[in-house]
């Protein structure tokens, strides 16, 4: 398969992600479109990664797989920020009764 598929199926997710971050306010819904902006930059890493495998195994064969585990420690990291994230999300609900970001701003004043 082309490389230009995952290409446009990336950044179709990572515009999915932006526009859900930009246009809506529920706070669980905008991490999840940060999530999905994560996976769209791990796809193509794994895209890019695949389409350059037979290159980098003739120059060096330790560097092969260089942005597979990158996409690896990436994945680790988010799983981490999921549960931070949502541990936030639950005691901001817990507190407020509301995960609407812009009731959050005016408690700010």
């Amino acid at each position: 398969m082309p490389v230009y598929y995952y290409i446009f199926l990336a950044v179709a997710l990572f515009s999915i992600g932006v526009i859900g971050v930009l246009i809506r306010r529920n706070a669980i819904i905008i991490f999840m479109c940060v999530e999905l902006m994560l996976n769209a930059a791990n796809l193509l890493l794994v895209a890019f990664s695949k389409m350059h495998h037979q290159a980098l195994m003739k120059i060096n064969p330790t560097a092969a797989s260089d942005a597979q585990v990158f996409v690896f420690f990436i994945m680790v990291v988010a799983a981490a920020e999921v549960s931070v994230g949502l541990a936030i999300i639950v005691m901001m609900y817990r507190n407020t009764h509301s995960v609407d970001v812009n009731f959050l701003n005016r408690l700010k004043n």
